[in-house]
Order: structure tokens, then sequence, then C-alpha cells
């Protein structure tokens, strides 16, 4: 069973597109397993420990064979603040594979209250005066007006992660 370390629609259904293609047959499902890290991680190495907690921790559920893990976070620097995603697979047989998936650079407002400590969905929720965005479209679906939904999003990166488990001969096990 591949278990996903969110109980996020928007993390699970590009978790089941992908292992229905890649590993068909397997079960998916979503527990809700705390990150360790901030609501809103800062930088790569706070959201790579975030993906890499939640995957622990949901490949220790009970009849977990995979455990997943997706943290999205925030890096800031001279050009401002941008949206990237890590995806974390782990195996029980002790291969993994991770990735970083694509970024997006978030408009100045929404990065002064990210600097502020605020996290990004309830910023973007406030932006575009609905709820619970970050379970549906989320940063990336409102900015480029749903040309990129947060579903798309997940699924690259989670693609990304796949080759240690897709050609094993070339990733051996640590």
């Amino acid at each position: 069973m591949v278990v996903v370390g969110s109980t996020n629609p928007a993390k699970l259904e590009p978790v089941r597109l992908v292992f229905a293609e890649v590993f068909p047959g397997l079960e998916v499902r979503g527990v809700e397993v705390p990150s360790g890290v901030r609501a809103q991680p800062i930088g790569y190495d706070e959201t790579l420990q975030g993906a890499l907690n939640r995957a622990r921790a949901a490949l220790a559920q009970p009849g977990a064979s995979w455990g997943l893990g997706l943290e999205a976070g925030v890096e800031f620097n001279g050009q401002g603040s941008w949206l990237f995603n890590i995806a974390v697979i782990l195996r029980a047989d002790g291969r993994r594979g991770l990735a970083r998936g694509g970024s997006v650079l978030l408009p100045p407002q929404v990065g002064e209250r990210l600097f502020r400590g605020e996290e990004l969905g309830l910023i973007m929720d406030d932006l575009v005066g609905k709820k619970d965005t970050k379970k549906g479209s989320g940063a990336v679906g409102i900015l480029t007006l749903s040309r990129v939904e947060r579903v798309e999003f997940w699924r690259h990166t989670l693609e990304l992660a796949l080759p240690p488990f897709l050609r094993p001969e070339l990733y051996p096990l640590e």
C-alpha cells in the first residue's frame, strides 16, 4: 500500500495518477502526519526535512510498503519570493527517490507576508477571497490562471522522484 503523509486532495490525486500508471494495482491512502517543520517551510533544507518527515511517518503506518512526503516551500532571493515543491518517495526495501519541482515567482505583497511568517495558503485565500485554495488549484493555479494546476505541479515533481525505482540498476541502495 502507498501511504501519503497528507490528506490534502491536491496531493493525493497526483500520487494516485502516477502510481496507477507506473505501479498499477497499489492502493493509495492519505494520513495526517506532522511535518516537523513550520506550517510554511522556508528554504530548501527545511522543505526537504518536512517532506522526509512526512514520508517516514507515512511509511511507518500499518500496511505501508511505500511512504510519500510532499512539501511546498518558499525561498527568498534578490528577485523576490519563490514557491517550489519537494517530493520524497520511500519504499520499505530502503530505496528512495526525491525531487525538487518547478518554481514560480510570487507577487511582492505575498512575499512580504510570507517573510513576516504567514502561511502561503492563507495568504492566497485572502488574496482571492476564497477558502482552502490549497486543497484545489493552490497558489500556482491562481497565479497561472489555471494553466498549471496544483495537481499537475505535484505530478511533475513525483515523476522526477521516480528514477531510482524505474532504473534501480543506476541507483544503488544506500
